[in-house]
């Protein structure tokens, strides 16, 4: 954990003026949560700011407070490139190293603005001026929250802030079943329906939005394509290009469908594959002991949490990559089923 002092931050805020707020390609729940919530605070103190994202992100998140203002990379490369030689302060949140964010990750690299990391992803990478992480936080969410109120900006938490902050939290723990979750996490939430949220509007806005073909293509995944190891505790689901295509896919429509074999017992690591913009990619869960983010870091060009991260083939073929990940299952046999 590194947590520089709030008297620092306050100091670098202080001088501040142009202020962007970048997070990771094909942004999530938490990504955009606390991207928006900061982008909510540093309006109210007045400072100028801007959102910037490498690339869209699902449509469940497109209500969120603040969002008209997003400025999108792949969309708009001239304006963030403006805005960003122009930033004299840079936040990067829900990511700790530029190779996150795909194309816009050159710009980072080139500024010279002064960048501050608010993360809770293990293993950051050293380019920050000032850092607030911490790996045992349950999201990213939650340190944005400790953040404000560390700046003694706990009573400018109004119901737009706090929507964007339970978002994050909501999405990042699994609607709250993870192991992050702490009694701190339960506190953080307290606040933030003291200002008049109601959890079942965020749940509504986030899970009960999808379309047909969405629902659809889960039961296919389920039906069709989940495979299970038993011998493991393991089980995984692929999905080809053409298949995706076949239910209409949109932005999102595979969110959260890697912990669906979690519902089978005894099941403690999932996989999901997903052919799509040149390469596959890879999501990566665990109960227990198991570490994926190494994992994922050592085979997949990826990384994340000890129980969720990411990662992408290293060439572009699903059954390549499929036969790479069955053939490390005998070597890490025994850490799978460790209790």
């Amino acid at each position: 954990m590194q947590k520089d002092s709030f008297q620092k931050f306050k100091a670098l805020l202080k001088k501040s003026n142009n202020i962007v707020i970048v997070t990771h390609y094909n942004p999530d729940g938490d990504a955009m949560g606390s991207s928006l919530a900061l982008y909510n605070y540093l309006i109210k103190i007045e400072k100028n700011v801007t959102v910037i994202t490498p690339n869209d992100y699902p449509e469940f998140l497109h209500w969120l407070p603040g969002n008209k203002k997003v400025v999108q990379f792949s969309k708009n490369q001239k304006k963030a490139a403006n805005l960003t030689e122009k930033s004299d302060l840079i936040f990067t949140l829900d990511f700790n190293n530029y190779s996150r964010l795909e194309g816009l990750g050159e710009l980072l690299k080139n500024s010279t603005a002064k960048k501050v990391i608010i993360d809770h992803h293990q293993q950051p990478d050293d380019y920050a001026t000032l850092y607030f992480h911490d790996v045992k936080a349950c999201s990213t969410c939650e340190l944005v929250h400790e953040f404000i109120c560390g700046l003694g900006g706990e009573k400018l938490i109004d119901k737009d802030i706090a929507a964007c902050l339970y978002t994050g939290i909501m999405t990042d723990t699994g609607s709250f079943r993870f192991d992050s979750i702490t009694p701190k996490t339960h506190l953080i939430l307290s606040d933030l329906l003291s200002t008049g949220l109601k959890p079942s509007d965020i749940h509504t806005s986030i899970y009960d939005t999808y379309s047909e073909s969405r629902v659809k293509l889960l039961g296919y995944c389920l039906t069709e394509k989940m495979v299970v190891l038993p011998e493991y505790q393991t089980a995984y689901i692929t999905l080809t290009e053409k298949e995706l295509q076949k239910f209409d896919h949109q932005k999102g429509d595979t969110e959260g469908i890697v912990n669906y074999p979690f519902s089978i017992k005894g099941i403690k690591f999932c996989a999901f594959f997903s052919e799509g913009e040149g390469k596959v990619k890879i999501s990566f869960r665990s109960k227990g002991t198991f570490d994926v983010n190494q994992f994922a870091r050592k085979y997949f060009n990826g990384g994340g949490h000890i129980n969720a991260a990411g990662g992408r083939g290293n060439v572009y073929d699903l059954q390549k990559t499929v036969k790479e990940f069955l053939d490390l299952l005998p070597l890490y046999k025994k850490d799978i089923l460790k209790k």
